[in-house]
């Protein structure tokens, strides 16, 4: 893979787990001719979310975001942050990488949520001055371009679903197995994660969102 002259968007979350909202997302930035490629960085904790007893092992994690981007070619899953110091902090990732591929041009996305907190981040301000920042929407956040006016707002579908709501709902709405990869539906199921032991009903093949 050639890393010369590109434009990554990196892509970090937890991914716990990936589901179709964090694909159509991804993909609208290629499609839109906003990066070369997008890297999803598996974080193995995020600084600002006390979700620990809920956080499943990261190397798992990895396998669901490699099992769900294996038909975009454009589409790279990222272990960085394994073998960075933790809690993983986003500034100290890119300075990583930035050394690691210095022709690159690097790009964060970052959700409507996280960008009302961004003055929290660890040196929000040196990423913002050293790195382009996207912005897509969230339910329930609007975003505020007057506060950051360096980051620029995606104008994306709006998936109604979190990973959150995934874990925490996925036995008592099997519905929800629509928004995760068939492939990610599978392994869950197979491998006992998020208890799935409870559903009473496996659809084969669950409808995909995927654009």
């Amino acid at each position: 893979m050639n890393f010369e002259l590109s434009n990554i968007t990196l892509y970090f979350g937890s991914f716990n787990p990936v589901h179709n909202g964090h694909i159509g997302i991804a993909y609208y930035l290629i499609d839109n001719n906003l990066c070369n490629e997008v890297w999803f960085v598996v974080s193995p904790c995020n600084p600002l979310k006390d979700t620990k007893d809920e956080l499943i092992d990261e190397q798992i994690r990895l396998e669901m975001l490699r099992l769900a981007i294996t038909d975009y070619p454009h589409f790279r899953a990222s272990d960085i942050e394994f073998s960075l110091p933790k809690p993983s902090y986003t500034i100290d990732t890119l300075k990583v990488l930035s050394k690691q591929f210095p022709q690159t041009n690097f790009s964060i996305v970052i959700g409507a949520d996280n960008a009302a907190v961004f003055d929290k981040w660890k040196n929000y301000m040196e990423i913002l001055r050293n790195y382009t920042v996207l912005v897509y929407p969230r339910k329930g956040y609007s975003f505020d371009n007057q506060l950051f006016p360096q980051m620029k707002l995606l104008n994306t579908e709006l998936y109604d679903i979190s990973s959150t709501e995934i874990r925490r709902s996925l036995c008592t709405k099997p519905e929800l197995l629509r928004w995760l990869h068939p492939s990610v539906a599978e392994f869950i199921l197979k491998n006992g994660l998020y208890a799935p032991s409870k559903f009473h009903v496996f659809r084969e093949d669950p409808a995909s969102v995927q654009p």
